[in-house]
């Protein structure tokens, strides 16, 4: 009797182990295939995540959205989720129906799905469009969730490899060089040379735009040709100049794998020549916004009757960008060719601006109310519209 035991207990024993074997053998294989094959059209597409778990459905009694449950919400048409785009940047939205459905976002109609065929939407498009962290999306169409197929995936490499291991561990190849790398060297030089133009052929306010000590003067020379005549060719050039450390600086932090813009399409990295272009476009676009600047603090000066102190204004603005972002970018760029292995953030550019733009909007503060018989708050809003509000702007949409 006991050997009888035994034996079912092995025999009982041994059929789990079969069991489990199996179960895990045709997991792994499932796994493997579900891996191997992707999805999207053609197969292309790794899947990243997929929402079938995540769909949730309007509930009439409630008033609000709930999870979708299969033996309550089987006969629903629409099925909601929402989508997070901040952090799935650089991947695709992929969305299939078995029969013709409709999609909508954020509550609005945005197109027509047909049956049986993949919709690839880009999620940097959809973060540059709606400027959200996330979106709500729905899908409309035959009910049930066997009809629907909504993913995140990445893109296959159409270049892509399998990983061959080989006797000879040791090759020797050259190493990859940057388009960037070329382009760094040559901004610097094409910077060294316009500033040594400045330097020989308008001496006198080169000297006065880059000294720290007339920087922090408080008794600033109303008669001053720098500050009296701000349009002037004098003054233009030392924009234009001022521009293109701007645009040298942002190309810069783009080579560090950090993104100045939402998206890096802007800089694809396709040759020299292309990165040239970018450099001198940037540079037209910051000269714009410097220029563009004078205007709006003409137009807000005169509706705080501070016309007297509009150029002084503006010239300590381009001082002090000059100053800063001269030493920033030297900074930046001796530590880039020093550290070739430094692990770059965002922290090293939000940092030092938050900090100067702060300290800059403090010290126009001082000078203004020195120079001008006028009402704190009066001069703390001008300050506000003209130096704060921008720059919250600004790094909204940068960031």
């Amino acid at each position: 009797m006991n050997e009888w035991n035994t034996r079912c207990k092995s025999f009982i024993l041994l059929s789990l182990v079969r069991s489990f074997a199996l179960s895990l053998f045709f997991f792994c294989t499932t796994f493997a295939q579900s891996r191997t094959e992707g999805i999207g059209p053609a197969n292309s597409y790794y899947p990243v995540h997929n929402f079938q778990d995540d769909f949730q459905v309007y509930d009439e009694a409630t008033k609000a959205y709930v999870p979708y449950i299969v033996e309550q919400h089987a006969d629903q048409t629409a099925l909601s989720t929402y989508i997070d785009l901040e952090s799935n940047r650089h991947y695709s939205l992929l969305i299939s129906t078995r029969k013709d459905g409709y999609l909508f976002i954020n509550a609005a109609l945005k197109r027509k799905l047909r049956a049986g065929q993949w919709t690839v939407l880009s999620i940097d498009s959809l973060f540059r469009v709606y400027r959200q962290p996330e979106i709500f999306l729905t899908l409309y169409g035959a009910p049930g969730l066997v009809d629907k197929n909504l993913f995140i995936g990445y893109p296959k490499s159409a270049t892509q490899r399998p990983v061959v291991l080989r006797d000879d561990n040791l090759s020797v190849r050259p190493r990859p060089v940057s388009m960037y790398t070329n382009f760094l060297g040559l901004g610097l030089l094409f910077l060294l040379a316009t500033h040594a133009f400045l330097f020989a052929f308008h001496r006198r306010a080169f000297l006065r735009f880059y000294s720290p000590r007339d920087f922090f003067s408080l008794r600033a020379q109303e008669e001053s040709f720098l500050i009296n005549r701000p349009l002037s060719s004098t003054n233009v050039l030392f924009v234009l100049n001022l521009s293109f450390v701007v645009a040298y600086l942002i190309i810069f932090i783009q080579s560090r794998q950090l993104d100045v813009v939402v998206s890096r399409r802007l800089f694809n990295e396709q040759s020299l020549l292309y990165i040239l272009q970018e450099f001198f476009v940037l540079g037209v676009i910051a000269f714009i916004v410097l220029m563009g600047k004078y205007v709006a603090l003409e137009v807000i000066g005169g509706l705080y009757k501070l016309q007297s102190s509009i150029n002084l204004h503006f010239f300590k603005v381009l001082q002090s960008s000059m100053l800063f972002y001269t030493i920033l970018t030297l900074f930046l760029v001796v530590i880039a060719y020093n550290t070739g292995t430094m692990s770059w953030s965002e922290h090293i550019l939000i940092i030092p601006l938050l900090i100067f733009y702060a300290a800059r909007l403090a010290f126009l503060y001082i000078v203004i109310r020195s120079q001008e018989p006028i009402k704190n708050l009066y001069l703390f809003s001008y300050l506000c519209i003209v130096e704060l509000i921008p720059l919250i702007i600004g790094l909204r949409f940068a960031l």
